[in-house]
């Protein structure tokens, strides 16, 4: 963990010493946030509730959707690009340090814009309500559960790479699915969908159940949400692991300080 931090304060001290470019990805990160949510505002003046979602509810799921990508682009910022490398073979500087791979290349770089979704996640959290009494407890566990689920997902994701080769536009495209479906209030899926949502596209751990938390605190759901996220990150540091064994090294050279 001291290496996983001295890493991220590294990639800080990189992403703000052009501190103007670093408070404007942030900003007009938020504002693209907070325009987005404007659309489902502009819908709930027309109707109270849609399948049991208030106004307050929404803000709530978008609120901990936001943060949580925001944590993942904050302290896994290796994530960007990770298919490219794995299949162009960019990963042969991190296997000569001696330190984990995985938490290397989770590591090795940072953005500023996910500043912008975590501000305006929590903005949109004291929106809804929920930041308050219990939720000021509740609401940075959910935070901290979907950024989990969101880092795992996407790594998840671009480990296909290490077997089927140049996926970074697929990669892309799954990631996408997830932030779209990541901020829909889950009753509006059904059947099929729903099961997609919590497994291929796993929608329901990243935002649905995070928000659960913060609707209707209850103990299982505090398990249930806890355990998801927890086996897919073990799991997708297994893929991670296994996929190392046939990964296949570039012909460049490069060295890491």
């Amino acid at each position: 963990m001291r290496l996983f931090f001295a890493l991220l304060s590294t990639n800080l001290q990189a992403v703000l010493a052009l501190r103007t470019t670093f408070w404007i990805q942030a900003l007009f990160m938020a504002l693209n946030n907070v325009i987005f949510f404007v659309f489902w505002w502009v819908l709930f003046e027309r109707f109270d509730e849609i399948r049991g979602w208030r106004i307050e509810d929404v803000a709530a799921l978008f609120g901990v959707s936001a943060a949580g990508f925001g944590m993942a682009r904050i302290f896994a910022g290796g994530l960007d690009g990770l298919a490219e490398r794995i299949d162009g073979g960019q990963l042969d500087p991190l296997l000569v340090q001696p330190r984990s791979v995985l938490l290397m290349t989770l590591g090795s770089r940072t953005n500023a814009d996910g500043w912008g979704d975590v501000l305006s996640g929590f903005v949109l959290l004291a929106f809804s309500g929920y930041l308050s009494g219990v939720g000021l407890v509740l609401a940075p566990l959910a935070v901290l559960l979907s950024g989990l689920a969101f880092t795992a997902s996407g790594l998840l994701i671009n480990c296909l790479a290490f077997w089927l080769g140049r996926v970074d536009d697929l990669a892309r495209l799954i990631w996408d699915f997830l932030l779209v479906f990541s901020v829909y209030p889950p009753s509006l899926f059904g059947g099929a969908l729903r099961v997609v949502l919590y497994t291929l596209i796993p929608a329901g751990f990243v935002a649905y159940l995070p928000t659960e938390l913060l609707r209707n605190p209850a103990v299982n759901t505090l398990v249930i949400a806890s355990l998801g996220a927890a086996l897919y990150a073990v799991l997708a540091a297994w893929v991670f692991s296994r996929g190392l064994r046939v990964y296949a090294s570039g012909s460049r050279f490069g060295v890491r300080d």
